[in-house]
């Protein structure tokens, strides 16, 4: 059974930087990705990046601001995301799917708790 723990969320001002972490228990052999929700809207994909560390693609919101790493000792993917804004904020959740996951939710089958960020203007 993999577990997926998401931290490093919180209150950051516009411009500012944040770096999620997602550390995986249990088999992670998969693709990874990172999608958000914000209340009232569906959950939308932010990254997702291979099994290898490799094929990392990204929003069209996000690029060139945020940046999807994987750490295959720690068994951890990371979000690091540079120049918040408002509309960045939400509730940052990894996934795990498999080699084939693209950009949509369903393609995920195991999911975090989620981490909130907050974005102040």
């Amino acid at each position: 059974q993999v577990q997926l723990v998401e931290s490093g969320g919180g209150l950051v001002q516009a411009g500012g930087s944040l770096r999620l972490s997602c550390t995986a228990s249990g088999s992670a052999f998969g693709r990874m990705g990172w999608f958000r929700q914000t209340p009232g809207n569906e959950r939308e994909f932010v990254a997702a990046i291979g099994w290898s560390g490799g094929g990392a693609n990204y929003a069209d919101s996000v690029k060139g601001r945020f940046t999807i790493s994987r750490d295959f000792a720690a068994n951890t993917v990371y979000l690091q995301m540079n120049g918040l804004k408002p509309e960045d904020a939400g509730v940052y959740y990894c996934a795990l799917g498999d080699q084939a996951s693209s950009y949509w939710p369903f393609e995920y089958k195991h999911w975090g708790q989620g981490t909130q960020v907050t974005v102040s203007s």
